[in-house]
């Protein structure tokens, strides 16, 4: 059975400790880094997951998650003090998949990383699937996207997409023409329940997402906006 590798990044002793103990109590293999530069020596292809403080003395943590995203797609769990919205759509913005905002309980970490490492194998496709399972591709328009991996294809050409980015693709797609609201989409994807504050996270995936299959993002042809309703995907060229 894969043991998941986790990667903690954070300048505070303690809560550097109080967490490998919790993890590695649930069979997680752990690495430390006390800074950015550090836990970037320390990031492999096998790292399942980066749990990441925000406020770190040299290389801060928006920093190194912009250092990891030119690398990997691992899921990125930001520890902070700030609680602002802001500054949560910064760290998202930066490539985190998660926010968990100082103090929070050992329950709620630990809740935040399995749902985060569970999301990743599926994204990675851990396991040995058949060849059909391999095949199974959706394809609209000019986006043809796997329906067990994050393989996308926009105009015969490949494209990366994080985990999240991939899921909330995936979905729409299944579902052409359907109008997502944000509270579906965040409560399918995320598989949280939806509070207002998670608006701003759903936008700023949505907005990474056009960047990456949209010829020109300010008009997008196939993640559309419904305005007062949420966000419907069109199989039009």
């Amino acid at each position: 059975m894969h043991q998941s590798k986790i990667l903690i990044i954070e300048d505070d002793r303690d809560i550097r400790e109080g967490v490998r103990i919790l993890l590695e109590s649930e069979n997680y293999e752990v690495e430390e880094a006390c800074g950015g530069r550090e836990g970037l020596k320390l990031l492999t292809e096998d790292t399942d997951l980066v749990i990441l403080d925000v406020m770190m003395p040299g290389m801060s943590g928006i920093r190194t998650c912009e250092e990891i995203r030119k690398v990997s797609y691992v899921p990125v769990l930001f520890l902070t003090a700030k609680t602002q919205e802001s500054d949560k759509l910064i760290g998202l913005m930066a490539g985190g998949d998660d926010y968990l905002p100082k103090p929070f309980s050992y329950a709620e970490l630990l809740g935040r990383v399995k749902a985060l490492l569970r999301r990743y194998q599926i994204y990675q496709g851990k396991g040995d699937p058949s060849p059909a399972e391999q095949e199974r591709m959706i394809c609209l328009g000019g986006v043809r996207i796997s329906e067990e991996y994050n393989e996308v294809y926009v105009r015969q050409k490949k494209v990366e997409l994080s985990e999240i980015e991939y899921h909330i693709l995936l979905l729409m797609m299944q579902h052409p023409g359907r109008i997502f609201s944000t509270e579906k989409l965040y409560e399918s994807v995320w598989n949280e329940p939806y509070f207002y504050s998670s608006n701003g996270t759903v936008m700023v995936h949505i907005r990474k997402l056009r960047m990456k299959i949209e010829e020109n993002p300010q008009e997008p042809k196939y993640i559309r906006t419904v305005w007062g309703k949420g966000y419907r995907f069109d199989a039009h060229e």
